[in-house]
């Protein structure tokens, strides 16, 4: 009863997560639809507004013709209008700045519109001047649409979320204890029901197989391309797509506990959390602010007093000045790729947690491993097969052995089992303790034997071999048929076939490539040498490898270690980069920077790839905000209006201001994992 009133909270808060989250989706949404509907209504009233303004009517060369009684009034209500409606989101996000103490680009467009604002409707209740309506609702068309393209972007770089989160069925199909079945959605199920899952459906919870077999799809999940054949017993992940079988799941992980929900999460923190770029963006964009506003006041007063202009062309200057300065692109460049890199890489089942250590990881000098679970299996494999009787195959040693050890539950003979194509029928089966086991196979005496049995029988090797697979730190075991030795059989915990790929590229990078482990020197030289490892640490104890990591900090190295994150956990704590690899399902790690959900070693290549081609993003989307600004920002101050007669006005600096937003935009949504 308390477990299901504990699960039925779960259910709640993961209910009241996602209603949070999809409030937090519909206000984005939302702003998107208003800043497109502000920029429609603007563009409309700005029609008339061009229509009436002196200066248009001369530069196409209409002359006085479209004047009338009263149209400069028609001009200054249709232009406040504007002003009100559509420069209404940047006066309020310049107040709020303003009062948060963190001048941005809402102040410099708050500043720009308001001062041509009241500068123009001075000009038509007495001021000698021209005025800059035209100007000011042009400006403020563009300013809306560089937005609503703006806010686009953003929603597209985070639309990895919501497709993480669609990947959940509404309903499941819930069976009853009296065999009948009801739908229900989601959060109504509790730990321990029953759910039917059909061919084809989506799989709605993380659970156990009770009944039935398929193969899984978990490619959004996991990032594997092949579908994976699951029997009962076998764990499913909520979200996956059901092959061609209908299986019966237990339900043992609900609402914001299941493995979906927590990759959700995760990505969500990973994208709002504060990158040290960002910060640098951060400074960048205030500095940028102060600069505009000064800018901005002396070119006003420089051209009134040394360029003896007019007040409207030093007006024009000034609001020129701060409308290029606006750093929407650098309060872009960071966030934008910081979406894109963390959805991208969830996608691929490379979970981040801290964005700052992972914009580290492109700076590794030296990756410490684990052996055992991450360079191998964690079980055995049998890598060598010696034949001493001619008459025999290898194939028939295998089988012959694996007919006496499928009795046994130990691993070297779990080992034999798996390799072997066929098992024979054994009879009379009994262990020789501590030396193997034996057993009547075709009706001849079988035994699987130790070197120890050997020794103790006195049976001589004659294989040069032996000695060298036991050098490897391999397990050795003999087939016996009638007392008569025919074979030996080497077994070694199984190195996983993409460790040697990944060790070569690391080590293409110039990363100097490390294993840590408490398995003895023998074994832990033997895989070394087969993947091609810098240095090897054996026979160390799990509290010793924090000591081993911070004697290899301590030559100046920025390092990485990656475990299985369970025993391996404190090591992790203490690396530069600390990475979990073959987390599966359990996304939880604390201690990790950064979570790899398969046991994959070429996903650690992967993540300092992407944390490499993140960082050349984002240096790049700086280089251009910055970059245009410090061309712009001179011309709008009219720099090279006395030699060449070329200044910037407002709405043409709003239009080169925006398009610098929007391709620093771009460029983050190009940002793409190689391999």
């Amino acid at each position: 009863m308390c477990q299901n009133k504990q699960h039925s909270h779960h259910s709640e808060h993961a209910k009241v997560n996602h209603t949070i989250h999809g409030e937090h989706h519909a206000r984005h949404g939302s702003m998107v639809t208003d800043f497109k509907k502000r920029f429609w209504i603007c563009l409309i009233l700005s029609i008339p507004v061009l229509a009436l303004s002196p200066m248009i009517q001369m530069f196409i060369g209409l002359g006085e013709t479209l004047r009338f009684k009263g149209d400069m009034y028609w001009l200054a209500l249709i232009s406040s209008i504007v002003y009100f409606y559509g420069g209404s989101p940047f006066l309020k996000g310049s107040v709020s700045e303003v009062k948060s103490k963190r001048l941005g680009m809402m102040t410099l467009i708050g500043v720009a519109i308001t001062v041509a604002y009241l500068y123009s409707m001075a000009n038509v209740f007495g001021l000698k001047g021209t005025d800059f309506f035209w100007e000011l609702v042009t400006l403020i068309d563009i300013m809306l649409l560089g937005h609503w393209i703006e806010m686009k972007s953003v929603m597209g770089a985070g639309e990895a979320l919501e497709q993480l989160a669609r990947l959940m069925p509404s309903q499941a199909h819930k069976v009853q204890e009296d065999g009948s079945m009801i739908e229900i959605p989601l959060a109504e199920l509790h730990f321990g029901d029953h759910v039917l899952v059909k061919p084809g459906e989506k799989v709605p919870v993380d659970g156990q197989i009770l009944k039935g077999e398929t193969s899984l799809n978990e490619a959004m999940l996991t990032g594997e391309s092949m579908p994976v054949a699951k029997t009962i017993g076998a764990n499913v992940i909520g979200g996956s797509i059901n092959g061609e079988g209908s299986i019966l799941v237990e339900v043992n992980k609900t609402g914001n506990e299941s493995f979906l929900s927590q990759v959700i999460e995760l990505v969500r923190q990973a994208q709002e959390s504060k990158s040290k770029t960002q910060d640098l963006a951060n400074r960048a964009a205030f500095w940028l602010t102060i600069i505009a506003l000064i800018g901005g006041a002396s070119a006003l007063i420089a051209w009134i007093t040394f360029g003896r202009e007019s007040l409207p062309f030093a007006l024009e200057r000034m609001v020129s000045v701060m409308v290029v300065a606006c750093p929407h692109a650098l309060g872009l460049a960071i966030p934008l790729v910081v979406a894109v890199s963390t959805s991208l890489a969830a996608q691929r089942g490379l979970l981040i947690r801290d964005r700052a250590a992972f914009e580290i990881a492109r700076n590794i000098q030296a990756i410490i491993f684990d052996k055992t679970g991450t360079l191998t299996k964690g079980e055995f494999g049998v890598t060598d097969v010696l034949v001493f009787d001619p008459s025999m195959t290898e194939k028939e040693i295998i089988n012959y052995a694996a007919s006496i050890e499928r009795f046994s539950e130990h691993p070297i003979a779990k080992g034999i089992v798996q390799a072997s194509e066929m098992k024979l029928d054994a009879d009379n089966f009994s262990a020789i303790p501590g030396k193997g086991a034996q057993a009547l196979v075709l009706h001849k005496q079988m035994k699987v034997v130790s070197p120890g049995y050997l020794r103790e029988k006195n049976i001589k090797i004659e294989d040069k071999h032996i000695a060298e697979l036991s050098s490897q730190g391999k397990t050795v075991i003999f087939l016996l048929i009638e007392d008569e030795l025919k074979g030996a059989i080497a077994l070694a915990d199984i190195i996983r076939p993409e460790s040697k790929l990944a060790i070569t590229a690391l080590k293409a990078m110039g990363i100097s490539c490390i294993m840590l482990t408490g398995d003895n020197k023998k074994v832990a030289d033997w895989v070394a040498k087969e993947i091609g490892l810098d240095e090897v640490f054996a026979e160390i104890l799990p509290h010793q490898k924090v000591e081993k990591i911070k004697e290899i900090q301590a030559r100046g190295l920025t390092v990485a270690m990656t475990g299985d994150g369970v025993n391996d956990a404190p090591a992790l704590a203490q690396a530069d980069v600390g990475i979990a690899i073959g987390a599966g399902t359990d996304v939880a790690i604390e201690t990790a920077d950064i979570i790899l959900v398969k046991s994959n070693p070429q996903d650690v290549v992967a993540i300092i790839e992407l944390a490499k081609a993140t960082y050349k993003k984002m240096i790049q989307n700086l280089a251009w905000a910055t970059g245009y600004n410090t061309v712009a920002l001179p011309l709008a101050a009219g720099i090279l209006y006395k030699s060449y007669n070329i200044a910037l006005d407002p709405a043409f600096g709003a239009i080169l201001m925006s398009l610098s937003t929007v391709i620093c935009a771009v460029n983050s949504r190009m940002l793409r994992i190689e391999n």
